[in-house]
């Protein structure tokens, strides 16, 4: 075989509680490695079997002839149609292999031009052994196009765009980033205005704003199509088509390479978790069958989402789906993926139901579902070794262990793991507990409680937090006042007041003491005044609520610019300390009666006083290394809306006596709701 067996010793030594569950971890490792020989011997390995979008599906051939293939083995009959014929049934029948894969291929005309022309429709029809036809968009279709004016199902169109109105890529890549800071954002609901954005706006609009926040990275949610827009991109029906929502596969191209040219990485909100069930425009009951790319029956049934999953242990699938990963990667430059909903593919329950208390007879045996797991290695396996620099993120809510750990030691394979505690926490604390009553052991907990050896993605708030029945941190902190007391000309309310403070606290001790990476979703670093509801039959089909208002950190008389403020200083200072690399903070200090929480990370020294009344003089803190400290932020300052009451250009001498397990000591004024980072 061509990878090596794995030894059970390679798995204690990571972690030793996991000896019962040895075995079932070496099982589905050998089950990795029983796909990844079949793919080496029959496919020509990694390479040749991810390019599958080369063979199936529509493409174009050296002398401008179509060859289109697509694998449906209970079809009888198979005809390519389209505006090209006219739509006639019969004319262009295609051939069958033994393995059920059609394909014909159309010459070009006389002069040498494409026989089919770029952007006209086109469909594949079949005839089924009952004689019953049906016709359907290819499974592969590279642009699908949606008139609501006519239907809501969509066209499959052939793209192929004469060569001056092809984009050409002029930024390389950058390097794969450190400190990686996402900004997680959706291109329909960037526009202030009430409509589906565009991707030619983000590029022009939102991309400066978030190279100027100073993040690094961009992940972008709802890119694959998907037929209902308010599914936040999450029932897919064309798994190789961009959103025609925002324009075309050219721009997004654009939009992609101009990031690159910021030196930002940009990933893909990949959904191969489920699929959409419709049929006219999906994948769903493609040659007639309700097992095609999915499981038959109840098993191939997703009941809370109402959705299709896939059968990750048909060869044609992984196919389909490993080819997918490799075409955003190669045909729109994509630099790496999250992949959504990976506690509902692990788990033969999906998660439903189930509350994951850490038990690791959770993650093994019954439960597990060890197809969908392979799926997972071999995704990430083959991705990794054809990008060395790709990034992939795991969505989990259940913590499986090595999830996070390469597969050559036993792993899933992802770089980074969502850690889903973090926002629960916050979400819970302003919704249930008094401010007097907030526990600075359980939120530090919280923030550090993460599996050691595997790195996670801190984060306030995601998009999940900020839709509607749910509401964003600033939402909760506060509310109705968002609309009456956010200016500068009104006199500072106690509620704004206490949500700029704690909205600023919340944002820094995530950052810096969460985890590995850190996560923002987008409009929410200036606290956006409203959560996102997408147009849909209970608002009346309104798009107020899915827009970002970037009005209001634009004005100069709003109170939101100094959480913007603030955010973009939180950024720069990450990446000048570069906290994110550097190894788990230490905390000195949780003190529950002065509600303090001390901590030191990549040699800074993080004081916060969440205290809703008290302020401290002279709090002495503990330091490891000795000398002179000054302040590099300071969540009172007047820019971010603070009271001015610290002065920051004070300078700070440690003492040589032993402090809260540290060597040395310093003295710091810290006022109530504020939190500030001293640096040598």
């Amino acid at each position: 075989m061509s990878t090596k067996p794995l030894e059970p010793q390679t798995i204690l030594d990571i972690d030793g509680y996991l000896e019962p569950n040895v075995p079932a971890i070496i099982q589905r490792y050998n089950a990795f490695r029983k796909w990844k020989e079949t793919i080496e011997n029959h496919e020509g390995g990694y390479e040749r079997f991810t390019k599958g979008y080369l063979k199936f599906g529509i493409n174009l051939g050296p002398k401008n002839e179509v060859i289109y293939r697509e694998w449906a083995p209970n079809a009888k009959e198979a005809y390519l149609i389209g505006d090209f014929n006219e739509w006639n049934r019969t004319s262009h029948p295609m051939k069958r292999d033994d393995y059920g894969v059609w394909e014909i291929t159309v010459p070009p005309f006389p002069s040498g031009a494409c026989a089919i022309p770029h952007d006209s429709k086109i469909k594949i029809s079949m005839v089924l052994p009952s004689g019953a036809r049906i016709e359907r968009l290819p499974a592969w279709i590279k642009r699908v196009t949606q008139d609501l004016s006519v239907s809501p199902v969509y066209d499959a169109r052939f793209w192929n765009p004469p060569a001056s109105q092809k984009y050409t890529f002029k930024n390389p890549r950058p390097p794969r980033p450190t400190n990686i800071r996402i900004y997680e954002a959706h291109v329909g609901i960037s526009s202030a205005e009430a409509r589906v954005g565009t991707y030619k706006e983000f590029t022009q609009n939102v991309l400066p704003r978030i190279n100027h926040l100073g993040y690094n990275t961009i992940q972008l949610m709802a890119v694959m199509e998907h037929a209902y827009y308010a599914s936040f991109g999450y029932q897919v029906t064309s798994f190789f088509a961009a959103s025609s929502r925002c324009g075309s596969p050219e721009e997004l191209k654009e939009l992609i390479d101009t990031a690159h040219g910021m030196g930002i990485t940009v990933l893909l909100d990949i959904v191969h978790s489920h699929a959409c069930k419709n049929v006219l425009d999906g994948i769903n009951e493609f040659d007639g069958t309700d097992h095609l790319y999915f499981h038959e029956g109840g098993k191939g049934r997703h009941e809370l989402w109402d959705s299709r999953l896939f059968n990750y242990g048909h060869h044609e699938v992984l196919r389909f789906l490993l080819s997918n990963l490799r075409f955003w990667v190669e045909e729109y430059q994509f630099d790496g993926f999250r992949f959504d909903g990976v506690t509902s593919m692990m788990y033969k329950h999906h998660g439903i139901g189930t509350g994951f208390s850490g038990g690791y007879h959770e993650y093994f045996g019954e439960a597990a579902d060890e197809e969908a797991i392979v799926y997972l290695m071999l995704a990430n396996d083959s991705m990794h070794a054809l990008y060395p620099s790709l990034i992939t993120i795991a969505e989990d809510v259940s913590g499986m262990p090595l999830l996070g750990k390469p597969v050559s030691v036993g792993g899933v394979g992802f770089d980074y793991r969502l850690s889903m505690a973090i926002p629960d926490m916050w979400i819970k604390l302003l919704k249930h507990k008094q401010d007097d009553d907030w526990n600075m052991g359980n939120i530090v907990h919280t923030l550090t409680n993460r599996r050691h050896g595997e790195k996670s993605i801190a984060y306030c708030e995601s998009h999940d937090q900020a839709l509607v029945g749910d509401k964003t941190l600033a939402f909760w902190l506060m509310d109705k006042e968002m609309y009456t007391h956010m200016s500068d000309l009104t006199p500072m309310t106690p509620i704004i007041a206490r949500g700029l403070a704690l909205h600023k606290m919340i944002r820094l001790i995530t950052h810096s003491l969460g985890g590995e990476r850190y996560l923002n979703f987008e409009g929410n670093e200036f606290g956006h005044p409203e959560w996102l509801d997408f147009p849909r039959e209970g608002n009346g089909n309104s798009f107020h609520y899915a827009r970002r208002q970037w009005n209001v950190v634009d004005d100069q008389h709003l109170r939101y610019r100094y959480l913007n403020n603030f955010d973009f200083a939180m950024n720069q200072l990450a990446a000048r300390y570069g906290w994110l690399e550097a190894p788990q903070a230490y905390v000195s200090l949780k003190n529950e009666s002065d509600k303090v929480i001390v901590y030191e990370r990549a040699g800074l020294l993080f004081v916060f006083n969440f205290h809703p009344t008290k302020s401290f003089t002279d709090y002495r803190v503990g330091v490891d290394e000795g000398g002179e400290y000054r302040i590099v932020l300071s969540s009172d300052d007047g820019r971010f809306g603070g009271f001015d009451n610290i002065m920051s250009e004070s300078k700070f001498f440690t003492n040589p006596m032993e402090w809260n397990g540290r060597k040395n000591f310093v003295q710091v004024y810290i006022p109530s709701r504020t939190c500030i980072v001293l640096a040598k």
